[in-house]
């Protein structure tokens, strides 16, 4: 019995003895293998006389050939250091003048950092040039020293800032600010826990090098890398267009947004006025919001959702004819064409083409406004995407649930509601898909240090439209093109789209005279689309219709797509 008692003893201790050895182990393994990148990267900055460790993955745009662009990361930046206590105090009014002549600063900004009550350093500058380092270190002052901190670098500027957004100062410190810095801020940081972990927001990674298990690793912590579906080239291309039509008219702002219709995701997300990341405490805080994401009324850009409601409900095809005689009136309000006056006798077609309100107004009526809220809903109006973005907005039908009949109306060509940039193009996409709306998205992948890697699936949100009526639409919308505006038409291909010419609202109720928003949306090829551009412009000045300030815009990005993407003429 003794010797029972005692072999079990000695099992029990060995035990013990297995398990702290596989804890330690364990550690050791985690140390070497999941935070060597940490403990590596803290190594290299104590050699370097850095003072603070930046723990951040990067951020990469992409290409047509899958190559990367490296958009933000670590860096490490000088820093110029005054220790006010080791400073000669007979020559201050001197040392004050060099240290602000070597830095910019205002006299009185130095002065109150050299006399300032503290035995330790603190720094007077961040991230000095090469001109300025070496002009303190020609100093030779007691008092004056270079030291170093990482910081977060943009090398690509102004490229895709709105929807990278930047690292600044949050309630818990340094944190990500706008865009994908703050969406994906767990990930970036580590602090999501393991890879596999449910953090994320692209889904649940495979397991690793070491065949892990998804329900038990939270061990790694290490940040992570984000890549854009965001292409480097259409990027740079579509802020430069931008840019120049808003130049052109004196325009207050724009947007151009590239999406791929069949996944959803989006290949430029162009902003203006935009901000560069690397110094955004220069630029006012509107700069920062990315205008894809905020409302705006679409005005006749919002007609084939209309026209779509119609046809999928059987009340129209689009060869029925419609009589245009006279202006509209409902609720004592007289509702007119953009030109104020009538067609006569056309078809459905051709109310797209003519972009003619009393048409699709009449349309809405056939429909009901039951059905007509029903079907604006599923196309995603009203409610957010669920783009992987901070900030969006769900836009603003809720007059529809009034009720009151002026409301419907006037939506039907687009004005009394508000709808994102975002939003309309998702659902152009849906045309463009054969009645599929698909979740916008922009990163495609995240990647831990182990070389392990998960990419964003794309995902089918709704079939708001059968895909009959998604044909008809692009059949329509290339009549639009082919028959109402030249200068988006694109020789050998075939081009759909619409223009919008809205009104903007006014704070204190009515619309603001004179002042318009401008869209353009298409796609091409229209008989097989590849993707689709949307373009928004803010009160332009000295033009009117967005037929006439954004036609060529449109052709313009368009055809850098087709010869992009090496896409083959269609006609």
């Amino acid at each position: 019995m003794k010797h029972r008692i005692g072999a079990t003893r000695l099992y029990a201790s060995l035990g013990i003895v297995l398990v702290l050895l596989g804890a330690i182990s364990w550690r050791l393994f985690e140390i070497s293998w999941y935070r060597h990148s940490w403990y590596a990267q803290t190594a290299q900055a104590q050699a370097e006389g850095i003072s603070n460790v930046l723990m951040r993955g990067n951020i990469y745009l992409s290409d047509v050939s899958g190559q990367p662009h490296l958009v933000a990361t670590n860096h490490k930046f000088p820093v110029l250091m005054v220790t006010p206590s080791k400073l000669a105090k007979d020559s201050m009014d001197a040392t004050t003048q060099r240290l602000a002549d070597i830095t910019g600063l205002p006299m009185e900004t130095v002065r109150k950092a050299t006399t300032a009550p503290m035995t330790g350093s603190r720094p007077l500058l961040r991230k000095l040039t090469n001109e300025q380092v070496t002009a303190v270190k020609a100093l030779t002052m007691v008092g004056v020293s270079i030291g170093y901190e990482t910081d977060r670098s943009y090398p690509a500027g102004l490229l895709a800032a709105d929807a990278i957004g930047f690292l600044g100062y949050g309630q818990n410190g340094r944190q990500g600010q706008y865009g994908i810095e703050s969406s994906y801020e767990q990930e970036l940081t580590g602090q999501s826990g393991s890879p596999l972990s449910d953090g994320l927001h692209i889904g649940a990674w495979v397991a690793g090098v070491v065949g892990r298990s998804a329900s038990t690793d939270t061990t790694d912590d290490t940040p992570r890398d984000v890549t854009l579906t965001i292409d480097k080239n259409i990027q740079s291309y579509a802020q430069s267009v931008l840019d120049g039509v808003l130049k052109k008219y004196n325009a207050a702002s724009g947007v151009l947004i590239v999406q791929e219709p069949k996944t959803g995701r989006l290949l430029a997300m162009a902003d203006s006025p935009s901000f560069d990341p690397n110094s955004y405490s220069n630029y006012p805080v509107t700069n920062y919001l990315n205008a894809s994401l905020l409302p705006f009324e679409p005005g006749s850009s919002f007609k084939p959702f209309t026209m779509a409601v119609g046809l999928d409900t059987g009340k129209v095809i689009p060869t029925t004819p419609f009589n245009d005689v006279e202006d509209v009136i409902v609720d004592g309000y007289t509702i007119k064409n953009f030109n104020e006056k009538h067609f006569g006798r056309v078809t459905m077609t051709q109310v797209l083409e003519k972009s003619i309100n009393t048409g699709v107004m009449w349309v809405q009526r056939l429909v009901g406004n039951s059905k007509f809220l029903d079907y604006l809903v599923n196309m995603g109006f009203g409610q957010r995407t669920g783009i992987d973005l901070p900030g969006e907005s769900s836009g603003n039908i809720t007059n529809l649930y009034s009720g009151r009949r002026i409301n419907f109306m006037t939506a039907a060509f687009g004005q009394g509601i508000t709808v994102t940039p975002l939003q309309l193009i998702t659902a152009y996409s849906a045309i463009a898909n054969g009645g599929k709306l698909m979740r916008p998205y922009v990163v495609s992948a995240v990647s831990d240090q182990r070389g392990n890697r998960v990419e964003t699936k794309p995902e089918m949100i709704g079939t708001p439209f059968t895909a009959k009526t998604a044909a008809s639409l692009r059949e329509m919308l290339t009549s639009v093109v082919d028959n109402g505006f030249d200068k988006a038409r694109i020789p050998r291909y075939d081009v759909a789209g619409k223009t919008g010419t809205a009104q903007i609202a006014s704070p204190e109720g009515g619309y603001l005279e004179g002042q318009y928003n401008h869209s353009f949306v298409g796609f091409a090829p229209a008989s097989d689309p590849r993707f689709v551009i949307l373009i928004r412009m803010e009160k332009p000045q000295g033009i009117t219709f967005a037929a006439d300030s954004l036609s060529s815009v449109f052709k313009d990005m368009a055809m850098f797509m087709l010869n992009y993407l090496n896409i083959p003429p269609t006609r």
